[in-house]
């Protein structure tokens, strides 16, 4: 089993700032991507932000105000949100590619997601 736990979420007004953590556990041999999704109400999940090794990748809407950091031997994902908006509004889930013991294969495994509200 691999469990991804997230932390972090809350409500701030705009142009503040909120850090989002997630942990993985388990039967993990590796991880070899981990990421932030967003899913805002009637919308579609969306990559916010990945690190693999030491690139990373963000996206466009979030680009100079959002830092992704990893912790590979604890196993953790950081996503620390700057400037913040209304429309940054969403569901955000935490996502690993993991391999676990005794498999050859990476699997994609998700948090159960924490509420982030940008509102005055």
């Amino acid at each position: 089993q691999v469990h991804l736990v997230e932390s972090g979420g809350g409500l701030v007004q705009p142009g503040g700032s909120l850090r989002l953590s997630c942990a993985a556990s388990g039967s993990i041999f590796s991880i070899k991507a981990m990421g932030w999704y967003r899913q805002a109400p009637g919308k579609q999940r969306e990559l916010v932000a990945t690190v693999t090794g030491g690139n990373t990748n963000y996206a466009d809407s979030v680009k100079g105000r959002f830092t992704i950091s990893r912790d590979n031997a604890k196993m953790t994902v950081d996503l620390q949100m700057n400037s913040l908006k209304p429309e940054d509004t969403a569901v955000y889930y935490c996502n690993a590619e993991v391999r676990p013991f005794r498999t050859y294969n990476y699997y994609d495994y998700w948090g159960q997601g924490t509420q982030v509200t940008v509102s005055s």
